[in-house]
């Protein structure tokens, strides 16, 4: 064994655990944990000592699941784009790229709900709402096809997903779609209350829609209506924004507006999708928070 901790291998030199450590910028208890998950395996260890030793080789995958792990990225998704370095530079990029637009998005959320919350605590409620723009629009008579689902907050975001694409799907053989989908929330959607909340999407054929549902039976709660024509009052959110509860400061600005105008909420609030939910970043305008009004 050298000073540095290296022994003599057959092809290549070979490091213990403590001198690769060092190397590789990684703990030695690190190392234990990593071997154990099948992340990063010693190239040979002693049966007789239980020793473990690495190559010198193996410092540049040891070094790079460091900086992963500094990004916190979970271990499973450190896996992944190791193994993909192997075998695609371009596709581990993707995935690490994929990793950190959900960090920025989470970290966004989170930045609004702390900025909802410390409005709430100061007692400042009234210029958390000043933020928000609130306008009118008077939208027609729509058909709509709907799915309707009793979910709590934390199952909310999957299920509209579904829902919109199931119904999204739905409508190319009902016409095409004629206005942006929207949900409606028939009571309140939250950790402890599941609603139910209602996805629905504009078509442009009654006839064929009705077909539809009595095809789809009764599996996803599908039906077809006639929405009124209807003046909505509503403040245009982002993504970020769109989480709960922090979306509950967009709702409540909008009730707030309403009343200081003497209208009066004529129907549940909805959240109305008007653009591409997977392409938007996390500050996009997305989604319009809405009560229709009389």
């Amino acid at each position: 064994m050298t000073e540095d901790g290296a022994v003599d291998g057959d092809d290549e030199e070979l490091l213990t655990i403590g001198a690769f450590a060092a190397r590789s910028r990684l703990s030695a208890k690190a190392l234990r944990l990593y071997d154990r998950l099948g992340l990063l395996a010693p190239a040979h260890v002693d049966e007789a000592s239980g020793y473990r030793y690495y190559r010198a080789a193996q410092t540049e995958r040891a070094r790079l699941v460091a900086l992963l792990r500094r990004l916190d990225m979970p271990l499973a998704r450190v896996a992944e784009v190791v193994a993909a370095v192997e075998t695609d530079g371009a596709g581990a990029a993707g995935l690490l790229a994929a990793y950190w637009a959900d960090v920025e998005s989470r970290v966004a959320g989170q930045r609004t709900l702390a900025e909802y919350l410390r409005a709430r605590l100061s007692g400042r409620d009234s210029d958390m709402y000043g933020k928000f723009v609130v306008e009118t629009v008077d939208v027609p008579e729509q058909v709509v096809v709907t799915e309707t689902r009793h979910t709590l907050a934390s199952e909310l975001p999957a299920w509209i997903g579904a829902s919109l694409t199931r119904l999204e799907g739905a409508a190319r053989a009902c016409g095409g779609v004629t206005a942006a989908p929207y949900v409606v929330y028939h009571s309140e959607v939250s950790m402890e209350s599941d609603g139910p909340a209602e996805c629905c999407v504009p078509v442009a054929d009654e006839r064929a829609a009705r077909a539809w549902a009595a095809a789809g039976g009764r599996s996803w709660e599908t039906a077809v209506r006639i929405e009124p024509a209807r003046r909505l009052a509503y403040t245009r959110i982002t993504k970020a924004q769109v989480a709960h509860p922090q979306i509950m400061a967009a709702f409540e600005a909008v009730e707030q507006w309403i009343a200081q105008r003497g209208l009066a909420q004529a129907g549940p609030c909805r959240e109305v999708y008007f653009t591409d939910w997977g392409a938007a970043g996390p500050q996009d305008p997305v989604c319009d928070a809405a009560f229709p009004v009389e």
